[in-house]
Formats: C-alpha cells, sequence, structure tokens
C-alpha cells in the first residue's frame, strides 16, 4: 500500500500552529505531515502557496481545509498528487462560488459572526466577541490569546471564486461541527451533502482542529486509509 501524505490548510484568521495537535497525532501513526502557511491575502495566493507544498510531497495527498482553507482545498485540490480531500468545519464551494457567495444568505436565526468592518482591505473578528463565536469550547486564555493573534483576513481572499471544485472529481469527507458559530452547522450538512462527502459530526466549536485534534484526526485517518486501499 502508498501511504498519502497529509497536507493541512489553515483559515481565516488565524494561521498553521492551530493544526499542532492533529499534526502531533498524525505524526504518532506514521504519517509525513506538511502544514501550509497561507498568506490569506487572496484565493489566487492562497492556492498557489498550497500548491507549492504539495508540489513537494513525494506521493499521494489528502489535502485538508478548515474554514476558509476548505476554499482553498477545493481549488487546489485538483492538483493531480491529491487524491482526496477532508473538509473541517469548512466552506466547500461549487464552481463561481466564494466565501461572499455563501455567507450571504444565512440560515434564519444562525449566529452572525461577528466580522468588524475592514480596515485598508482586511478584517478582523471583534476580539471580546472572538472567544465565544470562534473558539466557546477552548480554555479561556487559550480562546483569549488566539484573538489576540488573530492574522489580518484579505477581502479580495472572500471574494475569490473557485474555478474548478475538487470534489467533484475526488473522493472527499467532512467533518461537521456541531456546536459551530462562525459556519452554521446546517450549511456545513447541506455543502457536504452536495459535495458526496462522507460526513462525520461531533460537538465542537468553529476551532474543533484545536479543541478535538483526536476526532479531526480519526476523519484525515479515514480518508488516508481509503486512499491507500485503491
Amino acid at each position: 500500500m502508498t501511504i498519502p501524505r497529509i497536507v493541512l490548510v489553515h483559515g481565516g484568521f488565524v494561521d498553521g500552529s492551530g493544526w499542532q495537535g492533529v499534526h502531533h497525532l498524525l505524526k504518532q501513526d506514521g504519517y509525513d505531515v506538511a502544514v501550509v502557511q497561507n498568506p490569506t491575502l487572496s484565493l489566487d495566493g492562497d492556492v498557489t502557496a498550497t500548491r507549492q507544498v504539495i508540489d513537494a510531497q513525494d506521493g499521494p495527498v489528502v489535502l485538508v481545509g478548515h474554514s476558509y482553507g476548505g476554499v482553498v482545498v477545493t481549488e487546489a485540490g485538483t492538483h493531480d498528487k491529491v487524491a482526496a480531500v477532508v473538509y473541517i468545519a469548512a466552506f466547500a464551494p461549487d464552481k463561481g462560488e466564494s466565501v461572499n457567495a455563501l455567507i450571504a444568505d444565512p440560515p434564519p436565526g444562525a449566529p452572525v459572526p461577528p466580522i468588524l468592518p475592514p480596515v485598508d482591505g482586511f478584517l478582523f473578528l471583534d476580539r471580546e466577541k472572538f472567544p465565544a463565536s470562534f473558539a466557546a469550547d477552548l480554555p479561556a486564555e487559550q480562546a483569549a490569546f488566539m484573538a489576540d493573534s488573530q492574522v489580518p483576513w484579505g477581502v479580495d481572499a472572500l471574494g475569490g471564486a473557485v474555478v474548478e471544485p475538487a470534489w467533484r472529481h475526488k473522493p472527499s469527507w467532512y467533518l461537521v461541527a456541531t456546536e459551530d458559530r462562525m459556519i452554521p452547522p446546517p450549511a456545513q450538512r447541506a455543502m457536504a451533502e452536495r459535495a458526496g462527502s462522507t460526513v462525520t459530526e461531533t460537538a465542537g466549536s468553529h476551532a474543533v482542529y484545536v479543541s478535538d485534534p483526536a476526532a479531526v484526526a480519526a476523519v484525515i485517518r479515514q480518508a488516508a486509509t481509503a486512499v491507500s486501499a485503491r
């Protein structure tokens, strides 16, 4: 069997360090793991950064995206080396869709992410509301640190539209975080169903990749095992 490489792609407002727990568990299992550090300035730039990491992998890749990282892996996942795509509480857009398009019509009663008005082309979450919205199941001190260490998210990244979605050509897996207050769980389920993904649900916040790395690693392991068996 060929053991795939795992490539992890972070979302908006954060960087790749949040994958540390998932990285540790997958490395313990013997996987080679790479973490992309996306600039999150534009979708094109993030796809380029991700494809550079994919290019460097010696073998097939399971490409994993959290949140906005789901848009990145949907576009970058058409790379020849990508054998499967995994979505972790992530956007899974179709052709022509962007983050802006996917958040334009939220489900009735859905929580509204506390995104502040853009400043010089960049977005931040309200620091005081960040823990409850993004990381409600993390210790207060850790959530506060994430709020204080936010990465500016470029408005151009939210407007970047997918040209060809990888999930139309590659098998996909989706982890729904049922307590997510950034991307409503009903929206996650709808995107996963549309993509034909193998779905797992777990009680977690939007920061489930940080708060419950075991659940996240388990879904990635499922994808990697399926790819290995092909």
